[in-house]
Parts: structure tokens; C-alpha cells; sequence
């Protein structure tokens, strides 16, 4: 089993900064992909940024230039670094890792609020 653990929501003003971390935890060899998916309120999940093990990344258009996603191989950590977050980027952030086909893990989810 895999254990994804995420820290580092909570509720922050439009304009300010969070970053998120996910760190796995169990029975794995390699972890390829890490990355992050975003769930507003009312809608479905969307990936927002991953990273592959080799340290290619993948980011939203609409969150590029504002958010940056990084990994630590040695800790199995992936992170996401938002800043100028908006109120839209309220929802529940969702960490993702997958060791290969049918091997996908998901983080039980962190919540992130934006709000004056």
C-alpha cells in the first residue's frame, strides 16, 4: 500500500501564498509521475501541475506564472508552490502519484480557501 499525505492549506487572502507538500509513504519501488489536482466546489477534478521523475513538468495554462510544481526524489515529496491565488483557486487539492499503469495513488485531499 501507498500512503499519500498532503500539508499546507488552509485559508489565505486573494494575493497571498500557499505551498502545498505531499509526501508518499509505503510500498512502492518508483514513483513516476507526482503531480496535483484541484476540485472547486460543485465541479469535477482537474489536474493542475505534475512533475515526472526525471523532472519534467507539466502546469495549467490558467495557473502558469502563478503556481510552480517541484519534486525531492530522495523524500518522495512533491510540492506545489501557489502564490497571487485567487479566489477561484478555492477547492480541495488533491495529491496524485502513479508507479505505472494500475498503479495510480491519490491523497485523501487539503483544503485550500481564498478569502477576504
Amino acid at each position: 500500500q501507498v500512503q499519500l499525505v498532503e500539508s499546507g492549506g488552509g485559508l489565505v487572502q486573494p494575493g497571498g501564498s500557499l505551498r502545498l507538500s505531499c509526501t508518499a509513504s509505503g510500498s512502492f519501488q518508483r514513483l513516476n509521475v507526482m503531480g496535483w489536482y484541484h476540485q472547486a466546489p460543485g465541479k469535477e477534478r482537474e489536474l493542475v501541475a505534475r512533475t515526472l521523475r526525471g523532472g519534467a513538468a507539466y502546469v495549467k495554462d490558467s495557473v502558469k506564472g502563478r503556481f510552480t510544481v517541484s519534486r525531492d526524489n530522495t523524500k518522495n515529496t512533491v510540492y506545489l508552490q501557489m502564490n497571487s491565488l485567487k479566489p477561484e483557486d478555492t477547492g480541495v487539492y488533491l495529491c496524485e502519484a502513479d508507479e505505472g499503469p494500475g498503479y495510480q495513488y491519490w491523497g485523501k485531499g487539503i483544503q485550500v480557501t481564498v478569502s477576504s
